[in-house]
């Protein structure tokens, strides 16, 4: 505009720009969508809580060392899926938040909806069941208990059927060795595998319960065979407890 003109600046003046203002709308999408999804994992975990003391009765006998907020590896027979939940259940909720089950990666990671309920509930650690031959399995479990939690463990490697647990692969011994101020703890989950028969898609409610036994270590010079055929026994005996 020339100069004289009402409402008309001077030469080379300019108004000066008033900048958008950018709200960060991703990342308050995405907090929100954490909060909303951490919210969700709370209310799932107390729902299951219920669900497993409705069903099972979820009795914890601390039969053979009181539960303490002590460095652990709990380990336990292996006959369902269910053992996961069943376990957790058990452990009083001081504990739970620092205690992480060991699960098969390639089952719970199947579908969307297994992956979140492990990862966010659960809280677990995945292992391979195949792996590469430069692959280190207990890498992630080593890393976990050098943060200091404890595990749930199912020496076993996979579910068993019969009535006694299968012969306990070297991971549990391996592990107690070199983290021997770790505690080892027995476990007997009993009942559960009859809770979701095989093929069957809806839960029958019985009565179930885990036993946990006296700890233990790997004694001076103990070989793995000697220790897992030792540790499989301490899981037994607690069947009759």
């Amino acid at each position: 505009m020339s100069p004289g003109v009402p409402g008309s600046l001077p030469t080379g003046w300019k108004v000066p720009s008033c900048p958008e203002a950018k709200l960060p709308m991703s990342d308050t999408a995405t907090r929100l969508k954490r909060l909303l999804l951490d919210w969700a994992a709370v209310l799932v975990s107390y729902f299951l809580l219920g669900l497993i003391r409705i069903l099972t009765g979820s009795q914890a006998r601390w039969w053979g060392c009181p539960p303490k907020a002590l460095q652990r590896i709990y380990f336990a027979n292996h006959q369902s899926h269910a053992d996961l939940v069943m376990i957790w259940a058990a452990l009083p909720k001081e504990l739970r938040h620092n205690t992480r089950a060991v699960a098969a990666r390639d089952y719970w990671t199947k579908t969307p909806f297994r992956q979140w309920i492990t990862t966010a509930v659960f809280n677990v650690i995945y292992v391979s069941r195949s792996r590469h031959a430069d692959e280190d399995p207990l890498e992630p479990l080593v890393e976990a208990l050098e943060a200091g939690n404890s595990l749930i463990l199912f020496p076993e490697g996979t579910r068993g059927f019969a009535d006694e647990p299968q012969a306990f692969k070297a991971g549990l011994y391996n592990l107690a060795l070199k983290f021997p101020e770790v505690e080892l703890v027995p476990a007997w989950i009993n009942n559960v595998q009859r809770v979701m028969p095989k093929g069957e898609v809806v839960p029958v409610p019985v009565l179930c319960s885990v036993t946990f036994g006296v700890p233990m270590q790997v004694l001076p010079g103990e070989e793995c065979h000697a220790f897992s055929h030792r540790a499989r026994a301490a899981v037994i005996a607690l069947r009759d407890v």
